[in-house]
């Protein structure tokens, strides 16, 4: 017990949400060469949540994939802020369109279900549309980057 247990960091999904997630991440995967990340946090430091993705986007390298086509999920929770950022290759194939209209759905799909849901529903349609632009190849597709989710501060 430490001297200050009521400062204790409340958690925001629960284990088994976040268990849900990671098997989205995984399931949107599956049948793609392209990558998922999913990276929370409580406060957004910067003023655009489009440019704090980017920033943890080439932090987490999520740029030295193969193909080109990672896309990260970014959510800052008490700022209630939600971006997406894909990497080149993805984000031509598909267009600004795309995006801005997967954003949209995202927020729909939150405000209705709940926030684990309507996250894990958004990661399985980028997911399908990975799977439409860049299929599985049994030859030299590998998993380039870790599923779990990745929690700031």
């Amino acid at each position: 017990m430490g001297i200050f247990p009521f400062f204790k960091k409340k958690e925001f999904f629960t284990p088994d949400e976040k268990e849900r997630i990671v098997e989205a991440i995984r399931l949107a995967e599956k049948e793609t060469s392209g990558e998922v990340r999913v990276f929370i946090e409580s406060k957004n430091p910067f003023v655009d949540p489009i440019d704090r993705a980017a920033e943890i986007f080439f932090k987490l390298k999520m740029q030295e994939t193969q193909h080109r086509n990672a896309v990260i999920v970014y959510m800052a929770t008490k700022h209630k802020e939600l971006a997406l950022f894909a990497d080149e290759g993805i984000y031509k194939a598909v267009g600004a369109e795309y995006w801005n209209d997967a954003v949209k759905n995202m927020l729909a799909r939150i405000s209705s279900d709940s926030i684990c849901e309507g996250l894990v529903q958004c990661i399985l349609q980028i997911g399908q549309t990975l799977k439409e632009k860049f299929p599985y190849s049994p030859t030299d597709d590998k998993n380039e980057l870790p599923d779990e989710i990745v929690f700031g501060r």
